[in-house]
């Protein structure tokens, strides 16, 4: 698949019931539900001030942090996964989307003004937004986007790579393992490291694969296994997609 910046792999004419997602349970997503929901999560991202420049923190690996994710990149902002605890001198720093129980444990220190956005449980606390009630309630559609390559798209904290070396990156991926419409690529490592982004998530989108979050013991009749894997370890799977073998 040809694409400049991340949302062209999100486009209305992808939407289809091939499956693009399988969660660690052996649930499958289709591609109508990810590039509908992606939409929504920018949508939604966009009351908490998620906009050009600034940045998103986001926690965990499963569903809904992959929408947090896209909703972010849709919008311009750059996501910093599993950021640290203390953020409260990163004037970038715009909102958190983590598990409720997370949010409202009082581990994280933001700075003034940022948002927090929880998933998972009915937030208890109200300046909580509840990420899964109002990215249901939004609307399954996305203004037309014009966003350049050069801008930002992750960040680790020491490192922040652009749409277009992201894309690149994966771009080397596909190419290098000969990834193919429909291969399933299982991603066994924490999405904090950059290169596991791009080989585990943009990789298969622009593949027009198969992204299967990790999971030994899936319930949709493959183990939870794919044609690749992206780890640092040894994988069940015939092929594995070291991350210290992906350079940005």
């Amino acid at each position: 698949m040809t694409a400049a910046t991340v949302d062209d792999l999100l486009t209305r004419d992808l939407r289809d019931d091939r499956t693009a997602l399988v969660d660690a349970t052996g649930k499958p997503f289709d591609y109508h539900w990810l590039c509908t929901s992606s939409w929504k999560a920018g949508n939604f991202l966009r009351h908490a001030g998620v906009r050009e420049g600034v940045t998103v923190g986001v926690v965990g690996d499963g569903p809904l942090a992959l929408l947090a994710f896209f909703g972010t990149t849709l919008l311009e902002g750059r996501t910093r996964f599993d950021p640290p605890t203390d953020l409260a001198d990163d004037d970038r720093f715009q909102a958190l989307v983590a598990p409720v129980d997370d949010l409202e444990s009082g581990r994280y220190d933001l700075p003034r003004g940022a948002q927090r956005v929880g998933y998972g449980d009915k937030p208890e606390e109200p300046d909580v937004h509840n990420f899964d009630a109002g990215l249901w309630n939004e609307n399954p559609s996305f203004p037309p986007l014009s966003i350049e390559p050069a801008t930002d798209l992750l960040t680790d904290g020491d490192r922040t790579v652009t749409h277009a070396t992201a894309l690149e990156t994966a771009r080397a991926v596909v190419e290098e393992y000969g990834l193919e419409r429909g291969d399933r690529v299982v991603v066994r490592e924490p999405f904090a490291d950059l290169r596991v982004v791009a080989a585990g998530v943009l990789a298969p989108l622009l593949a027009e694969g198969v992204i299967v979050l990790d999971s030994d013991a899936a319930d949709d009749g493959t183990d939870g296994r794919g044609e690749y894997a992206v780890s640092t370890g040894s994988v069940p799977e015939s092929d594995r997609i070291a991350p210290e073998d992906v350079s940005f």
